[in-house]
């Protein structure tokens, strides 16, 4: 359904990623991990063209292109089969959540208003926010804000969403408001790519785990295996790191 083989991409002279092989079925949930630095963002914005390989091929659904030769056509169609849920939220501030979720139905679909607004509040109402179609960004919470930004994207219907560490801004508190409305998506068989740095999560709603480090993928593996028998030696050090930080256990 998506796959994507030999990504490299550089800022400068920094190498991000440097090969990447990336195989996606349809109705996978794959949660990508590593530390900061590791490409894991470069890799979700390469695949949607936010930021264009240096190398590589993708291969999405029936559309297939080098990201080098990439036309004008070739990435509208590729975001029209995606969905990108940011971090920080990406909301148009001067639009209620509503408009907010109707903007790419229209603008980059070409529906009718009448049409993107009933598949807004049907995307808002999935993820709890019928009674906040006419709020503003700055008068929604945080987790409110990233549910809007969920609403868009699965108002689309794309291929596959991708999640950009979707709770890192976020309060502690707030967190697990996002991840009830992620987990409730996963379990309507939607296509994901996730990036975070919560593991508990990851371990709960995937059914492979990716884990990167220095631009490569170091390990994959469905995630019984992954969390219970890791085979990576900078994996092992990763998950026993981020478990000894929390005083938890897998």
């Amino acid at each position: 359904m998506l796959n994507a083989t030999n990504i490299h991409k550089r800022f400068g002279n920094n190498e991000v990623l440097k090969g990447v092989d990336l195989h996606v079925k349809k109705g996978d949930v794959i949660a990508i991990l590593g530390p900061s630095g590791s490409g894991k963002t470069t890799l979700l914005r390469c695949l949607n063209f936010l930021e264009r390989a240096d190398e590589g091929v993708i291969e999405l659904s029936n559309i297939a292109t080098q990201f080098t030769k990439a036309s004008k056509h070739d990435i509208i169609n590729i975001r029209k089969k995606t969905g990108f849920v940011f971090q920080n939220y990406n909301l148009i501030i001067t639009k209620t959540a509503l408009q907010n979720v109707m903007e790419p139905l229209i603008v980059v679909q070409k529906k009718s208003k009448e049409e993107a607004r009933r598949i807004a509040q049907e995307a808002l109402d999935k993820v709890g926010l019928s009674n906040r179609y006419d709020y503003y960004p700055s008068q929604l919470s945080g987790g409110q804000q990233q549910r809007v930004g969920i609403a868009r994207a699965i108002a689309v219907k794309p291929d596959v969403i991708l999640f950009d560490e979707p709770t890192s801004s976020l309060d502690p508190e707030l967190v697990g408001e996002v991840l009830n409305v992620i987990q409730n998506i996963a379990k309507e068989g939607t296509t994901m790519l996730i990036v975070t740095h919560e593991i508990s999560f990851a371990r709960e709603v995937a059914n492979r785990v990716i884990f990167m480090d220095s631009g490569i993928i170091v390990e994959e593996n469905d995630t019984k295996e992954f969390f219970n028998h890791p085979n990576n030696q900078r994996t092992i050090e990763f998950l026993n790191r981020f478990l000894m930080d929390r005083n938890c256990s897998l």
